[in-house]
């Protein structure tokens, strides 16, 4: 094991690299099997199949590795699970049965929400016995500005009041409750004018319209109408016009999240792809010695590398204290492209069974479109990475020296966790 701090192994513990191989063959052996059950049509056979898989992971000890130990989880470090979360995200399906899924959520509601729904909502969310899902995008405005999001709560007689419309909730037909990114004060400039609130699923007034397809997928994500939802005060998060800073500390660690399972798809991909070439016969060869298949091969590892190693460079200034708003914001948009580009390769190679279901590439290359939108579309990354950057020149002129804040962040002494 090397102890080089700038070895991106360095970071990771020895005791966990079973885990990452426990995970791998779950998912190869259990998972991959059974996902055209997971996503088809008949969804009482799906919820099974997926109860059955949530409950093997537990019993394997695969269950809640990321979540903090005071909140029922394993504990995990941030660095490890960042490498676990890589092999986690070869399936669309992972972080649910590994009880990834409710990660960010739980430490949000443990951070932020009163004692009353961290009471009824956070171990069972934890156990995986119910799920959250958040409440941000709105049909109709342009949400790369969210300051635009029309969504109101008004306090009346010690509740809140909402109404509004808001689309893209991942999950809203199975959770518990929605996270509603909603305007409580009207005469609040910008961003300061928004809360979050809590709003259990059943609550009168919550109306699911529609499954939106997305590509001709029906991944979960639902238009939800709020009309007049009354619910008490106390399901404010934290404090009011606080909601887009409780929305970045989720968003934050998230993306890193994000980036490492889109390495994962990226890598079952790869594979995919390289035994392809090999099994594949043309003009009197493998495909695996025509040279511009070799190129697919060649720029694919290496896109796949560098992201890799930036996305893990990202992470461990996370672990070190900073909050690597620029690195988190290139990563986004680095990713998302590094993903479609690999998964566009492998397709190509496999021709015309590419495009259909026979293999997972199909889906994969539909779910990869998504990622330069959610979480902020890469031009509101791009522009937000660059102004940071350009604001440092011109206040203090040449000072964005990568390898100088490598050395004030990564290499310095910090506290342990």
């Amino acid at each position: 094991m090397k102890t080089d701090p700038q070895d991106p192994a360095h970071d990771i513990s020895p005791a966990w690299h079973p885990v990452r191989t426990r995970v791998k063959q779950f998912l190869e052996d259990r998972v991959y099997p059974v996902e055209h059950i997971l996503h088809g049509e008949d969804r009482t056979n799906a919820n099974v199949t997926m109860a059955r898989l949530m409950g093997e992971a537990k019993a394997e000890g695969l269950w809640a590795l990321g979540h903090p130990r005071e909140i029922g989880g394993q504990g995990m470090p941030f660095m490890d699970y960042v490498y676990i979360n890589e092999v986690i995200g070869r399936s669309e399906h992972g972080w649910k049965v590994f009880g990834t899924v409710s990660l960010q959520d739980s430490i949000m509601l443990n951070s932020y929400a009163s004692e009353r729904w961290r009471k009824e909502f956070l171990k069972p969310m934890v156990d995986g016995d119910i799920f959250p899902s958040i409440g941000m995008t709105e049909p109709g405005v342009a949400s790369s500005d969210p300051t635009q999001l029309q969504t109101t709560a008004v306090l009346e007689d010690g509740h809140w009041i909402i109404n509004g419309r808001k689309w893209f909730t991942s999950g809203a037909d199975e959770a518990a409750y929605t996270t509603i990114m909603c305007r409580t004060e009207p005469d609040a400039p910008g961003h300061h004018a928004f809360s979050m609130i809590i709003v259990p699923t059943n609550a009168r007034g919550y109306n699911i319209i529609r499954e939106t397809p997305v590509l001709g997928i029906n991944g979960g994500h639902f238009e939800v109408e709020y009309d007049n939802i009354r619910v008490p005060e106390e399901n404010l998060l934290g404090g009011r016009g606080q909601g887009f800073v409780i929305a970045q500390k989720r968003l934050g660690p998230g993306r890193i999240f994000h980036c490492m399972r889109w390495l994962g798809q990226a890598q079952r991909a790869f594979d995919l792809m390289c035994g392809r070439l090999h099994q594949r016969q043309a003009f009197g060869s493998s495909l695996a010695d025509k040279q511009l298949l070799q190129k697919h091969v060649f720029d694919s590892a290496a896109e796949i590398q560098s992201c890799r190693l930036f996305t893990l460079d990202t992470a461990r200034r996370i672990d070190a204290g900073d909050d690597a708003r620029v690195e988190i914001g290139m990563i986004k948009v680095v990713g998302a492209q590094m993903l479609h580009n690999v998964i566009d390769r492998a397709i190509q190679v496999y021709g015309a069974a590419g495009l259909t279901d026979d293999t997972p590439l199909s889906r994969m290359y539909r779910e990869a479109r998504q990622a330069r939108i959610y979480d902020g579309p890469d031009e509101v990354h791009i522009q937000s990475v660059a102004r940071r950057i350009l604001k440092t020149y011109k206040e203090e002129g040449p000072g964005w020296d990568f390898g100088e804040r490598d050395a004030n962040v990564l290499y310095q002494p910090h506290p342990t966790p």
